[in-house]
């Protein structure tokens, strides 16, 4: 044996590690792993095994796996619900403006003679038919009255929004969000860093494995070194254990600082989208509530502000779901657009994603509201029966 090869057999063994550590409560009190003479073959161990040691490539593996970050990445285990579900149950004309007359007759309306006038503001008119006198357009409500077409504006909506949310075969093992504008991701969490690694369009879903704060802005890991900015993502936090005070198997939860609602069953997510929450000072009130009532149909009206320049009359907003005085949970077919508070305090979804909620939840049902930004007061004193 030369000197060589007995110089590397030594420092070998002068530098391999050990069976046992000189601290043999190491393990358990401090979390570090003890050195082990076998190395674990690469793979990821979320827990610790007794029989080998993770080092290099596991140990990275199972870091993002205790993200719910694997190799390959694996997709989320949702697809988007049937297109079906968005097929409105009537057709809606609408105007924004001036005020409208409604006839109890068509005779009626022939001759001006109006028994009611909808006020000036936002107003959506279920219709079953339409009928031309005179080369004049009349519609027929399905409530029962006319409406002169030139006074009544457009027509609307077979199919109302083109957004759904997400159906789950199975609770993700990572957080996840849709994109609620245009962005590029970064690769480091820092405005520093150029914002060209992919470009992600309005509700593109992402995962998000991590967050982390730097200065004012709050960063969202979507992928390995990828970075977004939270402002373009809405985020729902999978969280499986029940609301407090619930003791149920079966609830919904809206988080209203991230504009976003989750469907819990059995301790699984089952369903996730967007919403459009109460807009400042219509806030939607916090706290845990249960389903009361539940309509196919329903026709909302009112005005909050003293002037009444927020007026709105909406014929059959459909798939609604009460649970907190006029608070609901319903379809809203003339949003275009979610992820922002927009509503009088009632949480507006897409009809598509109002419907699948509706076929799925019971009356009695547990609803969770919470603001985890704390910007939504809380003071019950606040908050009126609520509206649209």
């Amino acid at each position: 044996m030369n000197k060589v090869t007995f110089f590397l057999i030594i420092l070998c063994l002068l530098t391999s590690p050990t069976s046992v550590g000189a601290d043999t409560g190491s393990r358990e009190s401090t979390g570090e792993i003890e050195a082990n003479p076998v190395i674990c073959l690469p793979g990821i161990y979320l827990t610790l095994p007794a029989d080998c040691t993770p080092a290099g490539p596991s140990l990275s593996l199972t870091s993002m796996a205790h993200l719910g970050l694997y190799y390959p990445e694996r997709p989320l285990p949702a697809v988007i619900p049937d297109l079906e579900l968005s097929r409105m149950p009537t057709t809606y004309i609408t105007t924004h403006e001036e005020a409208v007359p409604l006839f109890d007759s068509l005779s009626a309306a022939s001759a001006m003679s109006p028994s009611q006038t909808l006020s000036p503001g936002m107003k959506y008119l279920s219709i079953d038919q339409r009928l031309e006198q005179d080369n004049v357009v009349y519609y027929h409500l399905t409530s029962g009255a006319w409406v002169e077409g030139g006074s009544a504006g457009t027509g609307c909506c077979i199919y109302a929004g083109r957004f759904q949310g997400l159906l789950f075969s199975r609770t993700p093992s990572s957080d996840f969000g849709w994109f609620v504008d245009e962005g590029w991701s970064r690769a480091t969490p820092a405005t520093t860093s150029p914002a060209n690694l992919h470009h992600y369009y309005r509700e593109s879903v992402v995962p998000v494995y991590d967050t982390r704060q730097s200065g004012d802005t709050r960063w969202l890991m979507i992928g390995p070194d990828e970075w977004i900015e939270s402002r373009y993502v809405k985020k729902v936090t999978v969280n499986i254990t029940p609301p407090e005070g619930s003791n149920a198997e079966r609830w919904i939860e809206v988080n209203l600082a991230e504009q976003t609602l989750a469907v819990y069953s059995q301790r699984q997510l089952v369903f996730a989208t967007l919403i459009a929450s109460g807009v400042d000072p219509f806030f939607t009130r916090p706290g845990l509530f249960q389903i009361q009532l539940k309509k196919e149909r329903e026709t909302m009206s009112g005005a909050f502000e003293a002037d009444r320049s927020d007026f709105y009359y909406l014929e059959d907003v459909p798939w609604t779901m009460y649970y907190d005085q006029n608070r609901a949970l319903h379809g809203a077919y003339w949003r275009t657009i979610f992820g922002y508070p927009q509503s009088h305090g009632c949480i507006n979804l897409s009809p598509g994603d109002a419907h699948w909620l509706f076929d799925w939840a019971n009356e009695g049902d547990w609803v969770y509201v919470w603001d985890p930004s704390g910007n939504t007061p809380t003071d019950p004193g606040y908050y009126g029966p609520g509206g649209a």
